[in-house]
């Protein structure tokens, strides 16, 4: 006899609102449905009400893990219909950034993988050299969280050389502490038990669906939009795009492991050669005249997509926001089914959901 589990809106595994009911045939998932749209804010709206400096602060607040990933990407619309060009400094101090954010946001999701499978030690650890990272981008923007980076034609802060010197001293401490923790996540048996074989996405079901980000490549998607359709300076900076093909839960963990050495990767680069040069256009803010402009980002959960259109006037026509979250988001039913209730936790939290940035 099937019964009828709900998850949420509110759990206490799940920090942000989202229903998944559940159908069960004993302990086995035969069916599920995830429902959405508990957290709406209006950002979009309010977006038409603001000016393009006041947007940038407001749209670097649907997601308080990946903030600069919206500012950057919606400057970078604005500055494309203002047809200006951020210096080159700039642009390799928003990719260093970017990718820092990125470093940040795997780690967490990291730890918290840890924590629900029930290593709780591999989870502080993993957070407590996180705190190195979110200490690195303190210092380099001056927030922790919000780090308020972009302008209107690039960034706001520049870095000197001692800075420089404590990102890649930083950098090769991260990769070193890395070491065991990747040793760790690929060897231990117990992890194995609760990933292996939990939560499969197919390839064919993925592209169906139209996964993206990590979650994607762990199913055996090749894609990436810095390498795909480089934006900023990513056309000058050599990375892979890790890949793996068991497409389930225990793939994501190593996708996202694989991926934060890539991020160290091309920090380093971006810091050794940092050209000479200024990092915005100055006081000088350029006329935004009426267009469009539709441009794609990978964030650390992956494939954002904004929209903006302008008509001429000092605010915004029009904002449109996709995050990745909302692409995500599909493919949980399907990895649900034929799972256990002990595993819906950890398969609904593989996607790296944002239920906050889907629901602006």
């Amino acid at each position: 006899m099937s019964y009828i589990i709900p998850i949420g809106p509110y759990h206490p595994a799940l920090e942000e609102p989202v229903h998944a009911r559940l159908v069960v045939d004993g302990e086995r998932i035969t069916d599920a449905r995830v429902f959405i749209g508990y957290n709406h804010r209006g950002i979009e709206k309010l977006a038409q009400e603001r000016n393009f400096i006041q947007t940038i602060v407001l749209v670097e607040r649907v997601c308080g893990i990946c903030s600069h990933s919206h500012a950057m990407t919606y400057a970078m619309c604005v500055e494309n219909i203002a047809g200006v060009e951020v210096p080159v400094r700039g642009q390799y101090i928003r990719v260093m950034t970017s990718e820092l954010e990125r470093i940040h946001s795997h780690l967490l999701w990291l730890g918290i993988a840890c924590h629900i499978v029930g290593h709780d030690s591999l989870f502080m650890q993993i957070w407590k050299d996180r705190e190195r990272t979110m200490d690195t981008l303190e210092r380099l923007s001056g927030n922790r969280v919000n780090y308020a980076m972009n302008i209107i034609g690039g960034v706001r802060r520049d870095i000197d050389d001692a800075m420089r010197k404590d990102i890649l001293e930083a950098m090769d401490d991260l990769e070193e502490r890395m070491k065991p923790i990747t040793h760790f996540l690929t060897t231990d048996r117990t992890l194995a038990l609760r990933t292996k074989g939990v939560g499969v996405l197919t390839t064919e079901d993925a592209e169906r669906i139209g996964a993206v980000g990590p979650h994607a490549r762990a199913s055996g998607i090749d894609m990436d939009v810095r390498r795909d359709a480089p934006y900023s300076s990513y056309d000058k900076f050599t990375f892979s795009v890790p890949v793996q093909k068991s497409c389930d839960v225990y793939a994501r963990v190593v996708i996202r492991v694989l991926e934060i050495y890539e991020s160290i990767r091309i920090i380093r680069q971006a810091v050794e050669g940092l050209p000479e040069g200024p990092v915005n256009l100055g006081v000088r803010l350029p006329k935004v005249p009426a267009g469009r402009c539709t441009l794609r980002y990978e964030a650390p959960r992956g494939h954002l997509v904004y929209q903006v259109c302008t008509d001429g006037g000092p605010n915004n026509y029009r904002v449109s926001i996709h995050v990745p979250t909302f692409k995500n988001a599909p493919t949980v039913p399907v990895m649900l089914r034929g799972n256990t209730v002990a595993d819906a936790g950890l398969i609904v939290a593989s996607i790296d959901p944002c239920f906050s940035c889907m629901d602006r």
